[in-house]
């Protein structure tokens, strides 16, 4: 009988889950429109996160081009250490280590925020009002989300590439020239796609993931350190999975073959 309450349990949960993000995301295109609500969420999210995003990339992109380099060296095809570099850092690295910072750094504020709200009875304060607290407190995260993380993983896919650049020629004494020709090569129109496209995905389930748990809290303060730790495991977990999924889709899609 436990088990059969778990069940029904998960998927009331993942019910109330899909609802929360639907109506969160359809909230765009409903009025009242909380401009400055969303302007406050872009900020916190994208101006707060870039110089984080900046230093994470720079050492990720400086990493990989050192390995690269000292494991091919050796064999002297240290020339497709560009290629390799830009194919890594565009169509996977950068946009999952830019999702990942986004959480760590953006979703659990969403979440603890959210979740001290609902345990300072604010948002029941606002249904009082008539204010829908979807339409108010999710949808401008989600909107942010779906704003920054996209432009913020550009930014750090940029600064992990001259980090490789940096390796490549300075340390590894290969040819800038090469390095960039390299880069430019994989600048094609699959790769761009699919490197665009997963920062939308990522936003969107990191805000209505973190959304809906801190909308979830119980429990005092026990309660908002749990909740803020199961989004950004949660948001964490589904990064990862839905990369996977996402690249196979992408690699069906777009024609590769496998």
């Amino acid at each position: 009988m436990s088990y059969t309450l778990k069940i029904k349990h998960v998927i009331s949960e993942l019910q109330d889950f899909y609802i929360l993000s639907i109506k969160g995301l359809c909230g765009v295109f409903r009025k009242p429109f909380y401009f400055k609500d969303t302007i406050e969420q872009m900020d916190y999210s994208g101006a707060g996160s870039f110089l984080i995003i900046v230093i994470v990339s720079l050492f990720v992109g400086m990493s990989l081009s050192l390995q690269l380099s000292a494991e091919l060296s050796p064999l002297g095809l240290e020339i497709y250490t560009g290629k390799i570099v830009g194919i890594s850092i565009i169509r996977e690295l950068g946009p999952v280590i830019a999702a990942l910072v986004f959480t760590g750094r953006v979703g659990a504020g969403m979440s603890s925020e959210l979740g001290s709200m609902m345990l300072g009875h604010q948002v029941d304060t606002l249904r009082v009002f008539g204010i829908d607290p979807i339409k108010k407190l999710v949808t401008p995260r989600i909107v942010s989300a779906l704003i920054m993380l996209p432009a913020l993983t550009i930014i750090g896919n940029a600064v992990a590439l001259l980090g490789g650049y940096y390796i490549s020629v300075y340390v590894g004494h290969q040819s800038g020239a090469l390095y960039w020709s390299a880069i430019r090569e994989e600048l094609i129109f699959e790769n761009i796609i699919a490197g665009i496209t997963k920062p939308f995905v990522f936003g969107y389930l990191i805000a209505s993931i973190c959304c809906y748990v801190g909308l979830s809290t119980k429990g005092g303060s026990i309660g908002l350190r749990r909740s803020t730790t199961k989004a950004v495991v949660a948001s964490i977990i589904m990064i990862i999975v839905s990369n996977f999924v996402l690249s196979r889709a992408l690699l069906y899609i777009l024609g590769f073959q496998i």
